[in-house]
């Protein structure tokens, strides 16, 4: 089993990074195997609604965004991490994400993700809320900890220093290794994820 995890801040080593970290030591002491991917510093564009990954299976932009999409196909679990700027996530994150989702939701279906945030000292809370909805919206188990799921600091090594944002960053990864053992026990004994139904409406019909 394999998780990826995120890195959506412009700081490949910076406080993200750390959380991100303590979620893959948990993980790996459960047998998980763990790759972080680091979004990068390029530019990202935006989506622009051209809907030609309905027909080619990927984004007409050919950067980072197709390069994960692939990894996650055959990835069982996610981890996205962002710092805060302005009580949001990274706009870098939320362009990754708009993308990757929207060309390549299937390769998330059902496979378990956590969002991670590292802030100052406020915002995190409704970052946290912006990120779990791409996961509700794609079928996706959200997986939770023993409090919200972020950490404090301004450099690195002060997210060190908080004991209690780094447990929290500890007990995801041991939560989300016993729900991907579950979904595999479930997978051996013959339990297959649902078959949701789709329809789409208008407000106006």
């Amino acid at each position: 089993m394999k998780v990826l995890l995120v890195n959506g801040s412009s700081r490949k080593n910076g406080c993200t990074n750390v959380a991100l970290c303590e979620v893959a030591r948990a993980l790996n002491e459960e047998g998980i195997e763990t790759e972080q991917f680091f979004i990068g510093n390029e530019a990202l564009p935006d989506c622009i609604a051209c809907r030609k990954c309905r027909e080619t299976g990927q984004c007409v932009f050919h950067d980072s965004v197709n390069e994960f999409v692939e990894k996650a196909k055959s990835a069982d679990g996610f981890v996205f991490g962002s710092p805060v700027y302005f009580a949001h996530p990274s706009g870098r994150l939320l362009t990754f994400m708009d993308r990757a989702f929207y060309s390549g939701g299937a390769a998330f279906q059902f496979k378990p993700a956590a969002a991670v945030l590292s802030a100052r000292r406020a915002g995190t809370t409704a970052s946290f809320d912006v990120i779990n909805k791409y996961f509700t919206i794609c079928s996706m188990p959200v997986v939770s900890s023993t409090y919200w799921n972020h950490v404090y600091g301004a450099q690195p090594e002060e997210v060190a220093e908080d004991k209690e944002g780094l447990m929290t960053m500890y007990n995801i990864g041991k939560n989300m290794a016993w729900l991907l053992k579950c979904i595999a026990l479930g997978k051996e004994n013959g339990l297959a994820h649902p078959h949701n139904e789709k329809v789409l409406t208008n407000f106006t019909r």
